[in-house]
This record gives structure tokens, sequence and C-alpha cells, in this order.
């Protein structure tokens, strides 16, 4: 057991911040967590919640006075635009003595990471993780109301993280030696068909659920009928279409950072079943 260190977490309400919370908790340290709005933040109990901007780097200041280590996103502003502010946000925290810096990967290159990477005085840590096992709840809408999922490309492959190993990779790197310098891409234990995800959340929700192939060109009015920009439907057509190596290979580095084994998506399907109509 490591001793207790107080760690601020950005981003923390996102899909990931709030499992770098829940996880640091578990492990007995203090969380300071940094939002731009604290009244309408919700966060467990004994969770510090302070106020702050990443794209106002200079009143960070108080936020940071104590604080070990620093867990950063790429993006900030209501906007979520990338984050120019990495150099001074890096200044603040080493004046403030923070040793220790995750960075959670924006998917390419971003200003942020390319400063926290550039930086020699702090361990710096990059975490890498592949699809989210929590993007399938896209999906509950339609098994909802039609026991229907609606994909192209359903043969692809995605070694799909639980969002929770993220955090707990993030949480050891934060609090431990050795994670310095480190690029860690982080996986689920298993690759993964589209239709073995359905079958998946079939069998945690006890729901009969039909996957339907869509061809590209279907996808692309779904894609628009949704409103999604253009780039981000480049980005699903070149992820979906031609998933990267890096995307549909087992990494390990959830076992061997943490000690123990990545879970698995039937897990994270049991643990969410009541959002796609199943069992309470």
């Amino acid at each position: 057991m490591t001793q207790t260190q107080r760690i601020l977490v950005t981003g923390a309400t996102g899909t990931v911040g709030r499992q770098v919370v829940a996880e640091l908790l578990d492990r007995g340290h203090e969380v300071r967590a940094l939002t731009r709005d604290a009244g309408k933040a919700s966060f467990p109990t004994g969770v510090e919640v302070v106020e702050g901007d990443l794209t106002e780097p200079d009143g960070l200041a108080p936020a940071l006075e104590g604080v070990t280590g620093l867990h950063l996103i790429t993006f900030g502003g209501a906007a979520f635009s990338p984050l120019e502010t990495g150099p001074r946000i890096l200044e603040l925290a080493r004046s403030a003595g923070v040793r220790r810096v995750t960075v959670l990967h924006g998917g390419g290159p971003t200003p942020l990471e390319d400063a926290v990477r550039a930086d020699d005085g702090v361990d710096w840590t990059v975490l890498m993780p592949v699809e989210f096992m929590a993007n399938a709840l896209e999906w509950a809408d339609g098994i909802v109301s039609s026991g229907e999922v609606r994909e192209p490309f359903v043969d692809r492959l995605s070694a799909m993280v639980h969002e929770g190993d993220i955090g707990a990779v993030a949480a050891v790197a934060l609090t431990e030696e050795g994670h310095g310098g480190q690029e860690y891409v982080i996986t689920g234990p298993e690759v993964l068909t589209v239709g073995d995800k359905v079958r998946t959340i079939a069998a945690a929700t006890g729901r009969e659920i039909t996957l339907v192939e869509l061809t590209e060109e279907e996808a692309l009015a779904q894609w628009r009928a949704a409103g999604l920009p253009e780039d981000v439907i480049g980005f699903l057509l070149m992820a979906y279409g031609n998933t990267p190596e890096v995307g549909r290979t087992v990494s390990g580095t959830v076992e061997k950072v943490t000690g123990r084994p990545a879970r698995t998506f039937a897990g994270w399907a049991a643990e969410h079943a009541h959002l796609f109509g199943g069992r309470s």
C-alpha cells in the first residue's frame, strides 16, 4: 500500500475522469476534482470539489496546492477545443510540487500532450485506451425501443476496454514509482466483433437482440441524421472500416500495471444491463 497522497483530477465528470476518482478513493488517496461548475457536479463522499478551467491556467494555483499527482485531459472549455495551455499548467504544477502527471490521449497529437511529453520536470505517463466498453451505450435506445442494433462493418475487431481499468492504470501511475516516461496502450482482455458484443448484451439482459448490418451508405445516412460532424463521420469510417492493429490487439497493460486481469465485456454488460432494458 502506498502512502496516502492528494491527487488533482481534471475532466473529473467525464467517462474516464470519474473512474480515476473512484480508483484513487478505493486505494485510500485524497482526491480533488476540478470542474468548471461545482454546483452541477456530483461526486462520492470524500472528494474535494474545486472550480477551475484548464483554458485559464492562472486560476488553477489554489487547486494545485498540496497536490502530488495531476491527471490531465487534452481538451477544455465549453467547446472542448484542444488545449493550448499545457506549458503554463505544467509550470504551475511543478511550482506546486506535483511529481507525477497522467494525460489521457486525445486520439491524435494535441498541444497539451506534446507539452507533457516534452516536460522533464515531472514523471509523466500517457494513457492510450482503445475503444471504451461504454461506447456500447449508444445502442441502448435501439435495443430498448426495437430490440435491434444497427451497425456497419459488423465483423470489425475491437479489444475494447472497461473504463474502470483506464482509471485503475491512471491511479497506479499517479501514486507509484516506475511509470514515468511511459506510453500505456490500455485494452480489455479479449478481441470481440460487433456480433460478439450484441450476444453478450443479450445474455446479460435476457433479451433477444437482432443485429442489422448496415451498408456504408446506410451508416453515413444514419450518422448524418444523428447530427454527427463530418470529421467525426470520417473518423468512424476509418476506425470501423479499417481498425488499426493497436485497436484490435490485447496489450496486457492492465494486468502488468495493476496486478489484476482486465475486466471483461461480459462483466461490463452485467453492470449496465438495466440501461438496455434488462433485468433490474
